[in-house]
């Protein structure tokens, strides 16, 4: 099954009509107006929307009183909510459900930064009328209550069996130089618990079906290990081990209801793609079952355990969609589809695999996302919810994949969002590079980031640049050991790009970036002071010794320090010279262009001494706006701190670019 899509929902309006219906209200808001900051970075007021198992029942997350989230529950053949856990202090931040009449959730506080987060967090279970409660997982980190887990503790699945109380959990017992987990069985009634044997040094868990563990991966320095349990002997086997640096490894996809292992490989090709794994030849099959050409493989099956069948795949290429494989899903998503033309429309059912009341995910570029459940009988919507009903559609600005060719011809790919009601020529524009940086940086969704920029007037431009992942292996291992170098290149080959294009005015653009991408933005201003004017960093790398070096980072003593980082960013020895070519701190001497530096002083990942050596090995001269928040870690997760940020760095970017 071999999918090549190129989605993009386009209209000349985004409204969600429902049926013949009025569309899903959103707060309106004048355009010659500015959205509020806040808007763009508010909680959001609903997620995960799940069917009970049995499909009677739907469950939520969303905001409540003084907006924390609570867990709530409805008949879908009544359709009234009821908050079945909710606090004052705390939030819900997920669920799931046990069985059709117990939910396991968590809580946590939305409302601090990461210097804070080991306050409140915790499990508990509940039924679906809000009786029997109890907790599983201390709220802080040890557990002084009867039949209480402390917080070293963490929910991993449910069992996926129709009577059964239990859910799993793991216990972490590593360190970070080798890190491993035991897995437990918790009865989520009486609090009981046993520990499930597992293979030496193991990471992750998978569960089948039945409700057993069948997989397992285990890791040790630079090898990743798949096992699996055989149903019929209980014994476990290595499947493969592999470098899980160099990679020609598969990772574990998902498990059917018929007990077929599925895993994602590249299987020598240059995108990972979806294989059956054969247990009795004990290899992967030669052809793929699902393959997204141009797009690693990122998704997940749909299924109807009942009948053990595949329904259909949810997948990422440049866009959201879904490939139905039985004829009655099918036909209800070009019904959705027709109805809601507009936006990816996500649909699923419960376990049980009926299909008579849908859930529908409903969500694009411009739109945050919409809940709703639809009657396939009656081709009637009833709305749940909007994630951020705050923000109006048709003020936001639509974004576009595009493919962009650099100096040694390789072909990196982009998003490029142009403001609502502008010319789309000849603006001021943020090139806004992506952290990691060994991830997929764009997605056609809603980006609360790039909106902002947008609704100021500025065309945003994502690259992913060599080193992303969700291209293949080429463009991802065309990164190694360029930091600084041919990644920096792509950044500036594709801000020409734009140039060239006409979107972007020469003199008004500005580079900006969390992290890898704080550091990319130091490297281009430095680089390239003639192609940006200013520079907005945060919790930005400014050296990759320190990377190494620093040991109060959570990263320190990793196998990701000893094997990863030698191999794809730089050698300390062997590489020494380079790393100092690359280095920020070591050229921050060349610094000519306004730059706002920013970090948590909670951060572990970048520690605040990153950006304290740059501003100190700065020109005296330079004009850099320091700006650090107490409580925040790698990132901004308080609306106090995103508004404050991003209100500066608007006022930094009138300022530097002068918008017209």
């Amino acid at each position: 099954m071999q999918i090549s899509l190129y989605k993009f929902c386009r209209a000349l309006t985004v409204s969600l009509f429902i049926g013949s219906a009025a569309a899903i209200p959103f707060s309106a808001h004048a355009q010659n107006n500015p959205i509020p900051v806040e808007n763009f970075f508010k909680s959001s007021q609903i997620s995960n929307v799940m069917f009970s198992p049995d499909g009677k029942n739907v469950a939520m997350l969303a905001a409540g009183a003084n907006d924390r989230l609570v867990l709530a529950v409805m008949e879908v053949d009544k359709l009234k909510p009821k908050i079945v856990a909710g606090y004052e202090k705390t939030d819900v931040v997920f669920f799931n459900w046990v069985n059709n009449q117990r939910l396991v959730f968590g809580v946590g506080d939305r409302s601090i930064g990461d210097g804070d987060r080991y306050k409140g967090s915790g499990l508990f279970a509940i039924n679906k009328d809000g009786n029997e409660l109890r907790e599983l997982i201390a709220t802080g980190d040890t557990g002084s209550k009867f039949r209480v887990l402390n917080g070293y503790h963490n929910f991993l699945d449910v069992t996926h069996v129709p009577d059964s109380n239990d859910v799993y959990i793991t216990r972490s017992t590593g360190t970070r130089k080798t890190p491993s987990y035991t897995l437990m069985k918790l009865n989520t009634l009486n609090g009981y618990n046993e520990i499930i044997q597992t293979p030496t040094n193991s990471v992750s868990f998978m569960i089948d079906k039945s409700g057993e563990v069948r997989v397992a991966e285990t890791s040790q320095d630079n090898f990743t290990a798949v096992h699996y349990k055989d149903p019929a002997t209980q014994q476990w086997r290595k499947l493969i081990e592999y470098n899980n640096v160099t990679g020609h490894g598969f990772s574990p996809a998902f498990i059917a209801p018929d007990g077929q292992f599925y895993v994602t490989s590249a299987n020598k090709n240059d995108t990972v793609s979806v294989y059956r794994f054969d247990l009795e030849k004990n290899k992967l099959d030669d052809t793929p079952v699902v393959a997204t050409k141009g797009f690693d493989f990122q998704g997940n099956f749909v299924f109807n355990k009942k009948e053990n069948k595949l329904l259909g795949v949810h997948y990422e290429s440049d866009a959201y969609s879904t490939l139905w494989l039985d004829d009655k899903w099918n036909s209800v998503q070009k019904t959705v589809d027709a109805a809601l033309p507009n936006t990816a429309n996500l649909i699923w059912g419960p376990e049980s695999g009926n299909n008579d009341i849908v859930i529908v995910h409903s969500f694009s570029d411009v739109h945050p996302g919409s809940y709703m459940l639809f009657n396939t009988e009656t081709k009637k919507f009833v709305p749940i919810g909007d994630v951020h009903p705050e923000i109006n559609s048709k003020t936001m600005s639509y974004k576009d994949f595009v493919r962009i060719k650099v100096r040694d011809g390789m072909e990196i790919p982009a998003y490029i969002t142009l403001p609502k009601n502008s010319s789309g020529k000849n603006l001021p524009m943020v090139v806004m590079v992506h952290g990691g940086p060994y991830v997929r940086g764009g997605h056609w969704e809603w980006n609360r980031e790039t909106q902002f920029l947008a609704s100021r007037g500025y065309a945003v431009l994502e690259p992913d640049f060599r080193g992303s992942t969700g291209y293949g292996t080429k463009l991802f291992r065309a990164g190694w050991k360029q930091w600084g170098l041919a990644m920096q290149d792509d950044v500036t080959d594709a801000t020409k790009w734009a140039i060239a294009q006409g979107y972007a005015d020469p003199q008004r653009i500005c580079i900006a970036g969390a992290s890898y991408g704080g550091y990319a933005t130091l490297m281009g201003l430095i680089k390239e002071p003639d192609l940006y004017r200013c520079g907005i960093s945060w919790v930005g790398v400014t050296d990759i010794n320190y990377l190494f070096d620093v040991t109060w980072s959570d990263t320190s003593g990793s196998a990701w320090t000893r094997y990863g980082m030698p191999l794809m960013i730089g050698d300390q020895t062997k590489d020494a010279e380079q790393l100092k070519a690359t280095s920020p701190v070591a050229q921050a001497h060349r610094l000519t262009k306004p730059l706002i530096l920013a970090y948590g002083v909670a951060d572990r990942r970048v520690p605040l001494v990153h950006g304290e050596q740059f501003k100190k090995a700065a020109p005296k001269d330079a004009k850099i706006e320091w700006i650090t928040y107490p409580n925040e870690g790698h990132g901004w997760r308080t609306l106090k701190n995103n508004v404050d940020f991003w209100t500066r760095a608007e006022q930094f970017l009138n300022e530097n670019t002068a918008v017209k």
